[in-house]
């Protein structure tokens, strides 16, 4: 093998980053808040005015618990996974909320795919396990895109232990 076909073999020909996807964006966010403040504004003022003030409190300590729990959920949304296969090696590569980072190489050839399937929910977990040790991949994706990633790693697990894609290299 030359040193280009060397090179070629272990550059990665299948490459997929998951992130958790977050229906609501950041122009919702501030609609949804802005509303959810007004109403709770509003209606602390009819309390405050019919003498039941502290119910205006607890109305603002509904807005910030909400606000709170939106930021943590947006928080949790910057974790995401990179998934590359190449003819000689399969890298998981996950990064935490935090930042932290995790890797793990396998060897496509003696790795296994596992893909747990339930009728009515679809794709539950894919997970790869080799010499003892299993690495759940995409476990925060829904069903549906679990699915398609199930499909599409595995035609790359295939490809990789078939020695990698065919076509000219160069």
């Amino acid at each position: 093998m030359t040193d280009s076909n060397a090179e070629a073999a272990g550059r990665p020909f299948f490459s997929a980053v998951l992130t958790p996807h977050r229906s609501l964006g950041p122009r919702g966010f501030v609609v949804l808040m802005t509303c959810l403040s007004a109403v709770c504004f509003a209606t602390g003022l009819l309390f405050w005015k019919i003498g039941a003030w502290p119910i205006s409190g607890f109305l603002g300590l509904d807005v910030a618990v909400m606000w709170l729990a939106f930021r943590l959920s947006y928080r949790s949304a910057r974790a995401f996974e990179v998934v590359e296969v190449s003819a000689q090696e399969i890298l998981v590569r996950k990064v935490s909320p935090g930042g932290r980072r995790t890797e793990y190489r396998f060897n496509p050839v003696w790795v296994r795919l596992e893909v747990v399937h339930v009728e009515d929910e679809g794709v539950t977990r894919i997970a790869l396990f080799s010499r003892g040790r299993a690495v759940d991949v995409g476990a925060f994706l829904n069903p549906d895109d679990r699915t398609s990633f199930a499909g599409a790693l595995k035609a790359a697990l295939a490809t990789a232990r078939s020695g990698g894609p065919v076509g000219n290299p160069a």
